[in-house]
């Protein structure tokens, strides 16, 4: 698994800790982790939840009235800084 996929597991389990169900997707450029929201949730329990998705590199809220509030955090896949990085036809 990619250090992003760590990074994004080690968040979902976080967040699922706090009693928030959890999804996590592997992607070709990301890592995301989905979490839903439940009504009620303390501001305490909001707090530590927005401390945690902070950890990653892009997070939000997404709220609707039909599917309820979805916390999300994406973390990105390091780019290696050595080696081949533009491929065989990159020229500097």
């Amino acid at each position: 698994m990619p250090a992003s996929g760590v990074s994004a597991a080690a968040i979902a389990a976080r967040l699922s800790a706090l009693g928030l169900p959890t999804r996590v997707e592997e992607h070709r450029r990301h890592s995301s982790v989905e979490a839903e929201v439940p009504d009620g949730l303390s501001a305490e329990s909001w707090r530590e939840a927005l401390d945690v998705v902070a950890e990653a590199d892009r997070f939000g809220l997404l709220a609707t009235s039909l599917n309820g509030r979805t916390l999300w955090a994406v973390v990105h896949r390091t780019v290696p800084t050595t080696g081949d990085v533009g491929g065989p036809s990159y020229q500097r």
